[in-house]
């Protein structure tokens, strides 16, 4: 998650300025980072970090429509239709008719998708050491329970 912080004419780097000031700045380029970082670690191991979502959550709560899937992760709609074909494709899951709603498919992951999750997980540990390599394991903590308060407040909407 290394960043080069360039210096102005003056020999200052303005963006920890800006950053300090505006924790809405400094949070979206740490996601946008981190991100990058995810989807950089997720193409050396061959599973997008959307279909690692997918299969994580299918196998945390059985089957789902694509729609579910889509607004629970937060992947958008068309996208979430790719994510799954690629992931039906290579048998990782299967899409049939959802039997409680005819217009929508149910996606179910398989016994191959369980093992390359199972693959995938294994190699999270040392992702978010390389990660956060940064922060101690106590800043780790707070930082993760920071954001578990921020994600609360957006399922919970507005006080």
């Amino acid at each position: 998650m290394a960043t080069t912080t360039r210096t102005t004419d003056r020999g200052t780097a303005y963006f920890p300025r800006l950053a300090a000031e505006r924790l809405d700045i400094a949070l979206c380029r740490a996601s946008a980072a981190v991100a990058r970082a995810a989807d950089v670690h997720a193409s050396g191991e061959g599973l997008g970090v959307g279909q690692h979502l997918v299969l994580q959550m299918l196998d945390a709560v059985g089957p789902c429509s694509q729609q579910t899937l889509s607004e629970e992760l937060r992947i958008d709609r068309s996208v979430m239709v790719g994510i799954c074909d690629d992931l039906e494709q290579a048998g990782y899951v299967r899409r049939e008719r959802n039997p409680r709603d005819r217009r929508s498919y149910a996606v179910t992951i398989t016994d191959s998708g369980r093992r390359r999750l199972a693959e995938a997980q294994a190699l999270i540990p040392a992702f978010l050491e390389d990660t956060f390599q940064v922060l101690t394991p106590d800043e780790r903590g707070q930082l993760s329970a920071i954001l578990a308060k921020l994600l609360q407040a957006e399922v919970s909407g507005p006080r």
